[in-house]
């Protein structure tokens, strides 16, 4: 009866020290969560960005207003008949 009392104590100790403490325990289940999570988080931003990006591409595609607004920004381009007024900030005269 000790005998078999012994061997189920040694038993239980090796299943919980591979529970516990193995490389493929809980510990290691753990820290694929958390890796999962982030890469979940990473992965929804990545997908936030793509939707912009093909709305943008969509709108360049099928929207002139784009096409202009990108024109003026990127390019200082202006229409036809518009006049440009460029303001520069500079130092005040010391009074």
């Amino acid at each position: 009866m000790r005998l078999l009392f012994a061997v189920l104590v040694a038993l239980l100790l090796v299943l919980q020290y591979r529970l516990w403490l193995a490389e493929d325990g809980v510990r290691e289940l753990w820290r694929l969560e958390e890796a999962l999570a982030a890469q979940e988080a990473e992965n929804e931003q990545l997908a936030k960005r793509n939707d912009a990006l093909r709305a943008e591409v969509k709108d360049l595609k099928t929207g002139v207003e784009a096409i202009e607004e990108r024109a003026r920004s990127e390019l200082g381009m202006i229409r036809e008949g518009e006049t440009f007024y460029q303001v520069v900030e500079g130092e005040h005269p010391s009074e």
